[in-house]
């Protein structure tokens, strides 16, 4: 199939795009010696930290590589998914690590082009967060070409037993990017919790004060979480919505069509990175700091690319299928048109330009617990529209791509289409949002570094939109999460069919009590998972915040500036807790599914998947825009409104930004994560759970 070689073309295309877009930000100016030397303390503590993680993450990765070598030797797998299952966490690490390289070489960068002007900040920011968005799409489209053309053509394996061996690496992906999510929330949320409480309400400094013992960790933990662990995060969902969508097109096109069928996602997603590429030349801007206008910039750039693969998909599904399937078209078009609706909704909820969240700055008259309470309410509230749109999207998909409830076959495959359009311009979307902690770092850099008051004002803004991007990046990845996992739960039955060779063995009555338990499993889990990072978070940034208070209670001189905080204790301390805590969260999402598989049997796990994916939807939303919302009423106050920083008015708003920091950024971006890995699971185990079943 020659399409299927535009997938190497267009992943090479973007690797030529990030080296040469990292050539030209490492060719800015670094600013002041001061400036370069805080560069340095952030980017050696980001890979020093990264490094221990990855050497935890090594040893989960050997285990699981010797279970699943084993079930390959008792025959339930093919001898290719274990390596298989390694190449996808490998390069979803990869992703992160490189999108953290350049993203703590751009911030002071970025500082400096700021003093120069915002058009010049916002085009260093945006270009360093141009390398981790097509680093991703590049790597994901690498190792997708790689696994399709060794499978098909060196070893002649069946495309049934090719996407097969696929789904693995993107179990491996999930894997990865859970630990990336997880122990990066933990470490950025726990330093910026520790230094926003006691440095901003205790001791009324500025953030990211040189003063505050914590507010090197605090940048560090951006790289680490906020742009290393959503570069693994989105690889895996970017990887996994093709994945999904190449396996329902086998099934729904049998072995005559099924290539025809692999190429289209395959082919989409690579077109989807040419025009993510055009489209980052338009983002430029005026010296305004008005947020709808800086957002318009942005938009220049997504929006172009969204029309433009619109356009592209018709074409492309016609040509590879034939004019009959022009439905499949529509299904595409519906996760495109599905995905801007999204983004646009959460911006809504989210930025300081629009009502909500001026509301919920105005709250803090009441104090703390008014913005706390309507903070919660906001992000429930949130959950609506999302749900409308995906449950539209969804009908869309199916009835128009020629499924039917008889023969659901090419429905889902529309389904897994819509989630690959959602995904298929990732490149310049993900770009998009890295930028914001470059942009983040880059104030702290301005701050410590004693820049002028301009600067600052000029980071601030392009950080106060880069927490509106995203919050719309967390809302393309919750979206397409919910749209993948409903396809890859058709391809677990799909699996069940096969393998037991019975199309009636999968029945997901929920009459079936042991059908209704499962939806009560899956649907707790996300809650559990959601328990279990934030209450890490809880643990880690009080050990922050004990250690700031000693730093400055018995470091004499560091309110005065006549002495140097401690600032390598609190990065050492953030790395422990979070390499600690980010082990149990990743064990639980691989577990869970084989234990509820062996006690329920398959119609149990179809059941605790279902609920998961219903529950881990709404909070992983309701998370994300509560935690986005709460950030940018303090942003909004901090702007002058409500009597500007230092008041109590603003105290309120840091507290509630600290409580919605592991929201928005640990425990709410990793529910996407965990209702995916859990699907890949009980894939790859559905032959134990099955042959468990028969041994009863």
């Amino acid at each position: 199939m020659k399409m299927m070689y535009l997938t190497p073309v267009a992943s090479i295309l973007a690797l030529l795009f990030v080296a040469y877009t990292a050539k030209k930000v490492l060719g800015f100016s670094k600013g002041t010696p001061r400036m370069a030397e805080l560069s340095q303390a952030i980017s050696d503590g980001a890979s020093a930290y990264l490094k221990r993680q990855y050497s935890v993450v090594l040893i989960f990765f050997g285990i699981m590589f010797v279970v699943l070598m084993g079930m390959a030797v008792a025959g339930f797998l093919t001898y290719y998914v274990p390596f298989a299952f390694v190449t996808g966490g490998f390069f979803s690490a990869l992703s992160g690590f490189i999108g953290m390289k350049i993203a703590t070489a751009a911030n002071c960068r970025t500082a400096q082009a700021a003093s120069e002007s915002l058009n010049r900040g916002l085009r260093v920011a945006f270009s360093a967060g141009s390398v981790m968005g097509f680093t991703v799409v590049g790597l994901g489209l690498l190792d997708l070409s790689i696994w399709y053309f060794l499978l098909t053509g060196l070893f002649h394996l069946s495309i049934q037993d090719t996407t097969s061996a696929m789904l693995t690496f993107g179990m491996g992906a999930s894997s990865m990017a859970l630990f990336a999510r997880v122990g990066g929330g933990i470490f950025t949320k726990a330093a910026d919790v520790g230094a926003d409480l006691v440095g901003k309400v205790e001791n009324s400094i500025p953030e990211d004060d040189p003063r505050n013992p914590a507010t090197i960790a605090d940048n560090v933990g951006d790289n680490v979480g906020d742009v290393a662990g959503m570069g693994a995060d989105l690889y895996e969902s970017f990887v996994g919505s093709i994945i999904s969508a190449s396996a329902l097109g086998v099934a729904a096109f049998g072995t005559a069509g099924g290539a025809k069928a692999v190429a289209v996602p395959m082919a989409l997603a690579a077109l989807g990175t040419v025009v993510s590429i055009i489209g980052t030349f338009l983002v430029r801007t005026g010296e305004s700091t008005d947020q709808k206008k800086l957002l318009s910039a942005l938009n220049k750039g997504t929006l172009f690319s969204a029309a433009a693969i619109a356009v592209i998909a018709y074409p492309l599904v016609t040509q590879i299928l034939g004019a009959a399937y022009w439905g499949l078209y529509l299904a595409i078009l519906s996760g495109l048109i599905a995905g801007v609706m999204i983004g646009k909704f959460t911006e809504y909820y989210t930025s300081d330009t629009y009502k909500p969240t001026r509301h919920l700055a105005k709250t803090t008259k009441g104090g703390t617990a008014t913005i706390i309470i309507d903070g919660l309410a906001l992000g429930m509230m949130s959950t609506l529209a999302p749900v409308v749109i995906i449950g539209i999207s969804i009908l869309v998909s199916f009835f128009l791509a020629g499924g039917t409830t008889e023969t659901p076959a090419m429905g889902l495959y529309g389904i897994a289409l819509s989630a690959v359009g959602m995904l298929s311009t990732l490149g310049i979307t993900l770009a998009t949002d890295a930028y914001g902690p470059v942009a983040d770092n880059a104030g702290g850099i301005a701050q410590m570094a004693g820049l002028p008051e301009f600067v600052r004002e000029r980071t601030d803004a392009l950080d106060s939109l880069g927490n509106t991007t995203a919050a719309t990046g967390k809302g393309f990845a919750i979206g397409s999460a919910a749209l993948t996992a409903l396809a890859l739960l058709a391809s677990y039955k799909d699996k069940v069919e096969a393998i037991t060779g019975n199309a009636d063995v999968f029945n997901l009555n929920i009459m079936n009590p042991i059908v209704l338990v499962g939806l009560f499993i899956g649907a707790c889990m996300p809650y559990v998972f959601a328990s279990i990072t934030m209450e890490a978070v809880g643990r880690a940034a009080q050990s922050i915040v004990v250690e700031v208070r000693r730093q400055f209670k018995e470091i004499r001189g560091i309110m005065d500036g006549k002495a140097t905080p401690d600032y390598a204790r609190c990065v050492s301390m953030c790395s422990a807790a979070a390499l600690k805590e980010m082990v149990l969260p990743t064990v639980i999402a691989v577990v869970c599914p084989v234990l509820v598989g062996l006690i329920l049997g398959i119609n149990g796990v179809g059941g605790m998947l279902a609920g998961a994916t219903v529950s881990g939807f709404l909070l992983a939303i309701e998370m994300s825009n509560s935690g986005g919302a709460w950030d940018n009423a303090k942003k909004y106050i901090e702007g002058g409104k409500y009597g500007g920083k230092g008041g109590i008015k603003h105290k309120s708003a840091v507290v509630g930004d600290t409580v919605g920091d592991p929201f928005k950024d640990t425990a709410g971006p990793s529910i996407n994560i965990l209702i995916k890995l859990l699907t890949m699971v009980s894939i790859v185990f559905a032959n134990v759970v099955i042959q468990y079943s028969l041994l009863k």
